[in-house]
C-alpha cells in the first residue's frame, strides 16, 4: 500500500512540474500552439490532484487518493481510542497504527476487500488480526477518520 501512496503522490508532482513547465509563453508563434494539445503536459493537467496552482491545497493529491490528510490531535486521539477498545495491540505503535488507519480509508472508498486490508494492514508479528476484529476496525476508521 505505501508503494501506491508514494507512486500516486510521485505522480501529482510530476504532473504539477509538467504544469507549470508549459505555463509560460515563450513567445512562438500561433502555428506551434496546435501542436502543443497533445502533449504530456495537457494530458497531466486534467488529471485529479494536478491543479495545484489555483487555489488547490497540498492535500488535494492524497484526497485523490481516498487517502485523508494527517489528523488533528483530537481526531488522532479519537482513533486511537477506538482501535485499542477493539484489541490493544492495534495501537502498540501509535503512529503506524494511525498511518494503517489513513490508508485503509483509500481500501474502504475504492470498495476493494476492506476486511483482508484491514487484516493485512494492522495485522504484526505480535498479533494476527482477526475477521471480527478486520469488521471493526473498519466500522471504526470509517466512523472517525475517512468521513
Amino acid at each position: 500500500m505505501h508503494i501506491r501512496t508514494t507512486i500516486a503522490a510521485a505522480t501529482a508532482v510530476f504532473a504539477v512540474t509538467l504544469a507549470g513547465c508549459g505555463s509560460g509563453d515563450d513567445g512562438g508563434d500561433a502555428k506551434s500552439a496546435p501542436s502543443r494539445a497533445g502533449t504530456p503536459e495537457s494530458s497531466a493537467a486534467k488529471t485529479p490532484g494536478a491543479e495545484q496552482s489555483d487555489g488547490a491545497t497540498p492535500g488535494d493529491a492524497k484526497k485523490a487518493t481516498g487517502i485523508p490528510a494527517e489528523p488533528d490531535a483530537a481526531t488522532r486521539a479519537q482513533l486511537i481510542r477506538a482501535l485499542s477498545a477493539i484489541n490493544p495491540a492495534l495501537v502498540a505503535d501509535e503512529d503506524k497504527a494511525v498511518t494503517n488507519a489513513r490508508n485503509q480509508c483509500s481500501t474502504l472508498d475504492g470498495g476493494r476487500r476492506a476486511e483482508t486490508a484491514a487484516r493485512t494492514r494492522f495485522s504484526t508479528s505480535d498479533h494476527k488480526v482477526t475477521h471480527v476484529e478486520a469488521r471493526k476496525i473498519n466500522v471504526a476508521v470509517s466512523t472517525v477518520l475517512c468521513n
